[in-house]
């Protein structure tokens, strides 16, 4: 499955680099010895911005399976999903 909307790897890239941003900051507050509820808020926000991207993967490459005449490969969509449970 490769992704073909120019417009979603556009958002994606965006979001993975702003979750990579997001990650160097949690890396600075642990070695500077900032609070942990700090650390665990500011890594829980990188959590959810990669679920998003993941989120945005998946939903692009199901439409585009949906769309294509080869059909569904229910099992892949399927782990592919859980990939990110």
């Amino acid at each position: 499955m490769q992704l073909e909307n120019t417009q979603v790897v556009g958002d994606v890239v965006k979001r993975l680099r702003r979750a990579e941003g997001q990650l160097a900051g949690v890396i600075r507050m642990m070695e500077s010895g900032r609070d942990c509820e700090d650390v665990v808020t500011q890594l829980a926000a990188v959590s959810r911005a990669l679920d998003k991207a993941g989120f945005a993967i998946i939903a692009t490459g199901l439409e585009q399976c949906i769309t294509s005449e080869n059909g569904v490969d229910r099992a892949r969509l399927e782990k592919l999903f859980l990939s990110l449970a």
